[in-house]
């Protein structure tokens, strides 16, 4: 049951990106950024843990679950380190992911060349 709701909920954010793509002007950055900044404030208003804690890697691994991430690194941070959290917070959180991104994305740089067409 925890795979269905983790895929209906993913499933679901890729819809709604797809709808934008296709039926709006906004380029497919712009919709990325937006649900970076969606799950930020749905975090910030206490919308997406519960989502979380329902879907699991459906609300996540996609962009939204970055923005709850950020947020809340930096709500964590400011409790233990004031003022400097705000700052320090979102990134520490989100340090292992980034991290882990930039060397396999590498990796896959050095094991995969393009061609030019």
């Amino acid at each position: 049951m925890e795979f269905l709701r983790a895929f209906a909920v993913g499933g679901l954010l890729c819809v709604i990106a797809q709808i934008l793509i296709d039926k709006t002007k906004l380029t497919p950055a712009r919709i990325l950024t937006g649900y970076v900044v969606a799950g930020v404030i749905l975090s910030a208003i206490g919308l997406y843990g519960p989502i979380v804690a329902w879907a699991g890697a459906g609300a996540t691994v996609p962009l939204t679950g970055f923005g709850h991430l950020l947020a809340e690194g930096t709500a964590v941070a400011v409790g233990e380190r004031g003022f400097a959290g705000i700052f320090t917070g979102g990134l520490c959180a989100a340090a292992a992911g980034i991290t882990a991104s930039v060397v396999f994305g590498f990796l896959a740089a050095l094991l995969f060349r393009p061609k030019q067409k």
